[in-house]
């Protein structure tokens, strides 16, 4: 119940209540950009959503322009790329809140599965067990795996997500993205990010 009616109306009404905030933060960085980011304001990826299938992320563009280079699965993220004002935004987790236009358009939840590069995506459901079974809800800007693992960059990670991935799947219910809500923003305030 809590899935088909609940979850969604939780999503549209706390994305409602985010937009101002959104509005306010994309005017304070078109100041700043042109200074500390020089470059488009936003940054849309291919990511893998419900049922496996690719949609654009939206994010506010936190890396230099070179960012469109192919970067395997595997590949340490690459930390002299991200301009000054993208490693702020980053340890804000602030990038992401863009997403909530892709929480709007149905494509995202608010809490789910973070979905992946779709690229890579597609490896990991081939090599990864129980990786395509994560893709049966919408993917979320945060998820139990943010907060309970944190950001991973290769295999073994991804396997240990997956895990905390089909947990959230299994256990889908209003207790749960109160707490991963909770776990969210105390990661944001703490400045826990990338």
């Amino acid at each position: 119940m809590y899935a088909r009616w609940g979850k969604p109306a939780f999503d549209i009404v706390m994305s409602l209540c985010l937009l101002p905030v959104l509005a306010l933060i994309c005017l304070v960085l078109l100041c700043l950009n042109p200074f500390f980011n020089r470059g488009p304001l936003f940054y849309m990826q291919p990511r893998m959503g419900r049922g496996c299938r690719a949609f654009s992320a939206i994010k506010f563009r936190s890396m230099t322009s070179a960012e469109r280079i192919m970067r395997s699965a595997e590949d340490p993220l690459e930390h002299d790329r991200i301009t000054p004002l993208g490693r702020i935004m980053r340890r804000c987790r602030v990038d992401e809140l863009p997403q909530i236009i892709n929480v709007l358009r149905g494509e995202m939840s608010l809490i789910g599965p973070r979905p992946d590069y779709f690229h890579h995506a597609r490896r990991y459901v081939r090599n990864v067990a129980g990786y395509r079974r994560r893709h049966d809800v919408r993917p979320g800007i945060s998820g139990l795996a943010q907060t309970d693992l944190g950001y991973v960059d290769d295999s073994e990670g991804t396997r240990r997500k997956v895990v905390l991935d089909l947990r959230y799947v299994d256990e889908m219910s209003l207790r749960l993205d109160l707490y991963v809500f909770w776990r969210t923003l105390v990661t944001v305030c703490g400045r826990k990010g990338c």
